[in-house]
């Protein structure tokens, strides 16, 4: 099992930067595909960024790109989620999550999830 806890959520103003994190605990990381997710208020949880288990695959929902940049340093468990040029739309509990036993295409389309951490807000004023 992996637990999994987030931080670097907050305020910020529309055009401003958040960089969040990740911690996980265990000693198989670097075994799981690591994938951020958001849900904003009355819609579902979708699939914002996931990494591979060395980093070198990245996936990006098309919200994102060119201003989300997903992350992991593998000797600190921990992933990152730096997000710039912040819009009012990217406003929701964004979550951490791992995967480890489907394939990674199947990681990398949002499936296969098994454990996530609890959640941080991030808020973007206009």
């Amino acid at each position: 099992q992996v637990q999994l806890v987030e931080s670097g959520g907050g305020l910020v103003q529309a055009g401003g930067s958040l960089r969040l994190s990740c911690a996980a605990s265990g000693r198989t990381f670097s075994s799981y595909v690591m994938g951020w997710f958001r849900q904003a208020p009355g819609k579902e949880r979708v699939l914002v960024a996931a990494i591979g288990w060395s980093g070198g695959m990245t996936y990006y929902a098309d919200s994102v790109k060119g201003r989300f940049t997903i992350s992991r340093d593998n000797a600190k468990n921990t992933v990152y989620l730096q997000m710039n040029s912040l819009k009012p739309e990217d406003t929701a509990v964004y979550y951490c999550a791992a995967s480890q036993g489907v394939r990674i295409a199947q990681a990398m389309a949002g499936r296969g999830y098994e454990y996530w951490g609890q959640g941080t807000q991030v808020t973007v004023s206009s």
